[in-house]
């Protein structure tokens, strides 16, 4: 039987090679909304790598809709670059779409040279904080006839289709919600009147197209909104776009930006939100597209074969392995990077303001400058220490060509990643440690474990090159009471080398502590395979399962002495770990020093106030510092080195592996 992933599927006239969909992603890479050279080259790889469509966007349809570092459909200036990236799309293989959006009262007036934002109802956004101008009847046909509009440029610039978001608390979702929609007129109230705006929009497109265009709408599942819409309404909004003729195919995703489910991060199963493709797809007749946390070969077969979906969203997992589809076809799923869904480099950048990077591919965004050529001239090159950055400097200095050995002092290859793996819902850091590791044995690089290198091994070896990743080393903080036998060591009790007492103090809120107080917390609570168990039997009830699955057998204090815990901790995961310690009921103690550990707990400082705090364990999580013992030794012997990764300066994983491959395609 034929993988279901490669199977052929027709979104109206259009034939599509296989079931992987790239969805449209924000990347910050457009110049003034034109189409910039990184942008064609970032899609270019992604279509040499077998996708079978590629959405890019979102694209805007009026000043209003968008920023500056969007793609804009807003005018005819912009056909051109729009063109150049639907070239290099399809000649290298993939189908074309554009997704066209308006951010209605998301956007911001700091984006929009002080206007101010519109939506449906002037309600306060509390993603922005600013409140929207309600739109009037006029302003709003203006609108759908921009789309349509919009919609045809995309057309003239040889896309194959075009997509509309309608979710995601943009401006078409904010009509649909009645959270967001409080008008009184034909545009608001019942759901027949909120979906007026959105099915507008779809008929007014078509007949800018005309009837062989595709036209795909991506719209929620769930918003995940108190007070807004659930999967049924939306069920029915799927199928008055189904039914209206109008639309070809539906993307499903979840969730407004608001929402407190999270959807992005590690901790979400791979796959979950599938359910709600299913629902959808049991009510239309076009074909339906999952999204979300389906990173593997293995989910989305399961996905597809068994009517979840007709086809899969693959986005960041695209960004991290562009080939995965190629990998799929030729048999080489082994040899794939997985998406971990860390956030790191692709929506932490976005709110620094920089384009999309990718913790576990450095060349994501950076395609052309990335490029490795052979070398004239190969080298005989150790690489010391296995963990993210070894692996990525051994893996670049092979491709270049060189004779590359690499040294782990330990059994396994993948060093603190399976530390950050321990902590719950953060497994997936360990699948990049079994990525990275398997295209090591896969290379030419010679690997020796259980090897300590010393100045011995060195003048044995005689390396033209030495690349130093050794990692770090936790900090040992001077408080009084360090040596008790009650104190452990963070990493320590991450590796389950130590065990812990009931009531337990963690020093230290930076991510290894506040990691470290999650996996104890855990201790003792319902796994899914448990609450799946107890549910379906109904043993207990769903309140009482869920106080068991977050409710564990320890108490644990974590105490920082700066005014904030987490600063280490990237934007989009830190809210979702912060929820999960108070769902966990860590108490969290920020302007509080440890000034000394005693026999029974913690004395510490909050302001004027001292207090012991009793504690069965004590756990340090000071953080850490690099572990570089060679390089005097290399400096004295005369061997060229260069230090990648937490040897260097410590920081967080994408740094380690970036940094680890810029060393080694600089030999």
């Amino acid at each position: 039987m034929k993988d279901p992933i490669l199977v052929p599927i027709r979104i109206n006239q259009l034939e599509i090679k296989n079931r992987i969909y790239m969805p449209a992603m924000h990347l910050g890479m457009a110049d003034n909304y034109y189409i910039t050279n990184q942008l064609v080259d970032f899609y270019a790889e992604r279509a040499k790598g077998g996708a079978g469509m590629i959405t890019v966007g979102y694209a805007t349809i009026d000043e209003l809709s968008g920023n500056p570092q969007v793609i804009g459909a807003h005018h005819d200036n912009y056909i051109s670059g729009l063109s150049s990236l639907a070239e290099a799309i399809n000649q290298n293989g993939a189908r074309s779409a554009v997704q066209l959006n308006h951010s209605g009262r998301y956007n911001h007036s700091f984006f929009l040279n002080g206007k101010q934002p519109v939506a449906p109802s002037a309600i306060a956004s509390r993603l922005t904080r600013e409140t929207p101008k309600a739109l009037d009847k006029e302003e709003i046909k203006e609108i759908i006839n921009r789309f349509a509009e919009a919609a045809e440029r995309v057309q003239k610039a040889g896309f194959d289709a075009v997509e509309v978001l309608s979710g995601t608390g943009y401006l078409i979702s904010e009509f649909l919600s009645p959270l967001t929609n409080q008008r009184e007129d034909e545009y608001g109230g019942s759901l027949e009147n909120r979906m007026r705006f959105g099915l507008e929009i779809m008929a007014s497109i078509r007949k800018k197209v005309g009837p062989d265009f595709p036209l795909i709408v991506r719209m929620n599942g769930n918003d995940f909104m108190p007070g807004g819409q659930g999967r049924l309404e939306l069920k029915k909004y799927a199928k008055a776009l189904s039914d209206s003729g109008n639309v070809n195919a539906l993307c499903i995703n979840v969730g407004w930006h608001e929402a407190r489910v999270p959807q992005i991060v590690t901790s979400v199963p791979r796959g979950v939100f599938g359910y709600l493709s299913r629902g959808i797809k049991e009510q239309v007749t076009i074909p339906v597209i999952a999204s979300h946390r389906i990173n593997d070969p293995q989910t989305a077969r399961e996905m597809i074969g068994n009517g979840m979906c007709d086809m899969v969203a693959m986005g960041r997992s695209l960004i991290a392995d562009p080939y995965l589809p190629e990998k799929i076809q030729s048999g080489r799923e082994n040899e794939m990077i997985h998406c971990i869904a860390c956030a790191q480099g692709c929506f932490d950048n976005l709110f620094k303001l920089k384009s999309v990077e990718c913790l576990c591919n450095p060349r994501a965004g950076h395609e052309k400058e990335t490029q490795i050529s052979q070398t004239d001239k190969p080298k005989k090159v150790m690489v010391i220490g296995g963990g993210a950055a070894g692996m990525s400097a051994a893996l670049a200095a092979c491709e270049r060509g060189h004779q590359v050995t690499l040294y782990e002092k330990s059994d396994r290859l993948g060093g603190q990643l399976y530390l950050a793996a321990a902590p719950p819902g953060r497994a997936e850091f360990a699948i990049l440690a079994n990525d990275l590791s398997r295209q090591v044995m896969a290379s030419s690089i010679q690997t020796i474990l259980n090897a300590e290198v010393d100045e011995k091994l060195l003048e044995q070896e005689t390396p033209d090159e030495v690349i130093l990743a050794t990692g770090a080393e936790p900090i040992v903080p001077p408080i009084p009471g360090l040596n008790l036998p009650h104190v452990v060591q963070a990493w320590d009790v991450l590796q389950d080398k130590d065990y812990t007492g009931k009531n337990v103090v963690v020093i230290g809120g930076g991510a290894v502590g506040v990691e470290t107080a999650m996996f104890l917390a855990e201790k003792g609570t319902l796994s899914g395979e448990d609450v799946k168990f107890l549910l379906t039997n109904h043993a207990e009830d769903p309140e009482t399962l869920c106080d068991l699955a977050t409710r564990g057998t320890k108490t644990v204090i974590l105490i920082e002495m700066m005014n904030a815990i987490g600063k280490d901790i990237g934007k989009s995961t830190k809210w979702c770990m912060f929820q999960e310690m108070e769902r966990s009921r860590i108490d969290q103690r920020i302007g509080t020093k440890a000034l000394e550990i005693t026999k029974t707990g913690v004395k510490v400082q909050t302001g004027d106030k001292i207090e012991e705090i009793s504690a069965d364990t004590v756990v340090i999580a000071a953080g850490s510092k690099p572990l570089n013992s060679l390089s005097d030794v290399l400096k004295k012997k005369g061997i060229s080195f260069r230090t990648a990764g937490d040897a260097d300066h410590v920081a967080q994983a994408i740094d380690a592996i970036h940094n680890g491959f810029s060393a080694g395609k600089s030999i």
